[in-house]
């Protein structure tokens, strides 16, 4: 059945292999962030198989569905709690980032009562992306030293999160920040802070350029994984695949239509009026069944050179197909190399079938 979504999990594996050992030239661990593919166990055991002992995820339910398979990798929630979901993060959460003195008030009492394993706690540090984090760094020393006198909970360490709000990038400057607040906290608490998180794929350039300074070692690491790709210069790194998940959809709709549309131009469902390119009264278009509410069209490339993606709705997908070398009939099928946002949408809509291939 179409669209389907066509998952290499050998390339995901040769990729956390490549990258896992790059980062553990510069003593980096690695959280394996399976938000993307809707925390899918198949794919996040490929972690496990590539050596990461960390796994990470945005939403609870996905931890559960992990701990369900019986995934070994410790369990991290890379969002801030709930306080409704706290009972559900210490039953299968290990450990999670946190910035609120009240959430993780409620994590140790959910742990006490239920007699659970100390749930291991990450203090988010704001510097400059104005996402999660303390922007009062004395406060965040404070609530260390009350989180370490908790008996359900383990002060872990400290993170921060860059380039995904603000996009604000990471620099040894910041990594330095970083580094200084861990002595900070750790001198505050009396002992050395298990881990120090300096953020995502958009701090693997700063890595390579040897930017990261002693006490920043560990990355939480989805995009690069997955594609081979870090986020600060939108390269691929060597020895990594970027064709690990492709997109298979049908073609319903087959005919001859000019480039341009006719009559009074609207405005779409953001209030933008939309703008089309004269390419000449006679193009071959397909539309094909698939959508915005199952992929990103942005986030994409046709795995055939000559078709150009128009655009989509909620459930159309348009193509000018005719620069292509094929000769395309109704029924056939289109493959797109899918980007990171055109992943998730795909892992989201339950309309996308899942196939994976060694």
């Amino acid at each position: 059945m179409y669209p389907r979504v066509i998952v290499d999990l050998e390339h995901i594996r040769n990729n956390v292999r490549v990258v896992k050992a790059l980062c553990e030239e510069h003593g980096i661990r690695i959280v394996g962030v399976t938000k993307v593919f809707s925390g899918d166990p198949k794919i996040a055991q490929c972690y496990i198989d590539g050596g990461l002992t960390m796994t990470g995820d945005s939403r609870v339910a996905n931890l559960k569905l992990q701990a369900e398979a019986g995934l070994t990798a410790e369990r991290w929630l890379i969002r801030p709690p709930m306080l409704s979901e706290v009972a559900d993060l210490v039953k299968y959460g290990d450990a999670s980032l946190n910035s609120e003195i009240e959430v993780i008030r409620a994590i140790n009492e959910e742990v006490l009562k239920t007699g659970s394993e100390p749930h291991k706690v990450v203090l988010m540090v704001d510097l400059g992306d104005i996402r999660e984090g303390y922007v009062d760094y004395d406060e965040m020393v404070e609530v260390a030293v009350e989180v370490e006198k908790m008996e359900g909970v383990y002060l872990y360490g400290i993170g921060v999160n860059l380039t995904c709000f603000s996009f604000i990038t990471p620099d040894t400057e910041k990594m330095q920040q970083l580094a200084d607040l861990r002595k900070r906290v750790s001198d505050a608490v009396g002992r050395t802070l298990d881990i120090v998180s300096g953020g995502n794929s958009g701090t693997i350039d700063l890595m390579m350029n040897n930017g990261i300074p002693e006490g920043v070692d560990s990355l939480r690491l989805g995009e690069s994984l997955l594609f081979g790709k870090e986020r600060a210069k939108y390269s691929y790194l060597p020895g990594t695949f970027r064709d690990t998940f492709t997109m298979e959809c049908e073609i319903v709709e087959l005919k001859e239509k000019p480039s341009l549309p006719w009559g009074t131009l609207g405005a779409d469902s953001y209030g933008n009026k939309p703008v089309f390119t004269d390419r000449g009264e006679h193009r071959m278009k397909a539309i094909c069944a698939l959508g915005k509410q199952d992929f990103d069209p942005e986030i994409c490339t046709p795995l055939d050179p000559g078709i150009l993606i128009l655009g989509a709705s909620s459930d159309h997908l348009m193509l000018d197909i005719t620069d292509s070398d094929h000769e395309y009939k109704v029924g056939d099928v289109v493959k797109f190399e899918l980007g990171y946002f055109a992943v998730m949408r795909a892992f989201t809509s339950r309309y996308v079938e899942r196939v994976y291939t060694e």
